[in-house]
């Protein structure tokens, strides 16, 4: 592989991209030096993160403040439906679910974001217009997988056409996917270019830019090592923030590597003082596991985290549970199946 330049300069990416990678790389953002600058990265005590993990995974929540966490965790939920059989009708009313998860209880607080197909965000943008003009600044985002969800498999003018008309529709935030080939054939320049590639596509018209959530798929990067550098990598690419998983793909999330990838961006806070986002995604079902999430999070890189411009929970069957367990704390006994919507 030739050592060529690799294409951060353009007047659309400099803004967003230059400045991460300069400050790490210096004035020669060549493709050797990212390679020398990834492989140098220390590698994964394996038996200690799990340890870790698990011993983080130990820790309980009084009573008192179960209530509290049962909200934040609606505040971090991405409420998301990704089937080839979305219609614009389960869009309105995920959507709808979204504004109010649970109709008997005002007071249950909004999820962070819907996450659609990019096709479907003019419907979900339709749904959460009026809501979203009276939150002054406090919305539920729209966030829209791209670059040929869940597989990355296209050419780079597809993923770019694919985020451009995302956000063209709406979308506040892409939810891409790294070519997990390219990156386990040693490609590191390729990904790279395609993350600042469509970082550059998520510019709007007014040179603000959608978030850009970079899915990792670290259940085919197979070791902690590979998903260590890849948090660098699309962080040192653009990424606001990085996730782990499609939730097409097994295994999803897993505590061990949120948290390995919790410490890349504590690390990055650390070496610049920029806060990276980070998703968990696929697998997270139920209120007790989520809670450990937020432990992990607390105990990592600080409560700070737990907003929903810096943690989220990829889900949609996670809601469904949370809601029964808060009606359970608030009333003391357990609703039927029938309490909560399908989604």
């Amino acid at each position: 592989m030739s050592s060529r330049e690799i294409n951060i300069v353009t007047p659309k990416q400099d803004a967003a991209i230059a400045p991460r990678f300069n400050l790490i790389l210096g004035d020669n953002p060549s493709t050797a030096n990212l390679r020398r600058y990834l492989s140098g990265i220390p590698k994964v005590d394996a038996v200690g993160l799990e340890q870790r993990a698990a011993a983080l995974s130990t820790r309980s929540i009084k009573s008192t403040s179960k209530l509290k966490s049962l909200d934040k965790i609606i505040e971090l939920i991405d409420l998301t439906t990704l089937e080839g059989a979305d219609t614009p009708g389960k869009i309105r009313s995920l959507a709808a679910k979204a504004i109010r998860p649970d109709p008997s209880d005002p007071s249950t607080p909004h999820v962070a974001a819907v996450c659609v197909y990019g096709d479907m965000v003019p419907y979900a943008v339709d749904s959460l217009r009026y809501f979203n003009k009276m939150r002054d600044g406090n919305s539920i985002k729209i966030a829209a997988v791209a670059t040929a969800f869940p597989s990355g498999r296209a050419s780079l003018n597809a993923k770019i056409v694919d985020t451009t008309e995302a956000v063209a529709a709406g979308a506040d935030e892409i939810d891409m996917v790294i070519d997990r080939g390219a990156f386990l054939s040693g490609h590191f320049d390729q990904v790279f270019d395609q993350i600042a590639s469509i970082k550059a596509a998520c510019r709007r018209p007014d040179s603000t830019y959608a978030c850009l959530k970079v899915i990792l798929e670290t259940g085919e990067l197979n070791t902690y090592d590979n998903v260590r550098e890849a948090s660098w990598l699309a962080i040192l690419a653009g990424a606001d923030f990085i996730k782990t998983s499609t939730g097409k793909v097994s295994p999803a999330a897993t505590l061990p590597m949120t948290l390995l990838m919790l410490e890349a961006v504590r690390d990055w806070y650390q070496l610049t003082g920029e806060r990276i986002g980070v998703k968990p995604a696929g697998g997270i079902r139920n209120s007790k596991e989520a809670i450990r999430y937020l432990v992990t999070v607390a105990e990592t890189v600080g409560e700070e985290w737990l907003q929903p411009h810096l943690f989220r929970f990829g889900a949609s069957s996670l809601l469904n549970d949370v809601l029964l367990q808060r009606q359970k704390m608030k009333t003391g006994h357990y609703s039927g199946s029938n309490y909560v919507t399908i989604d």
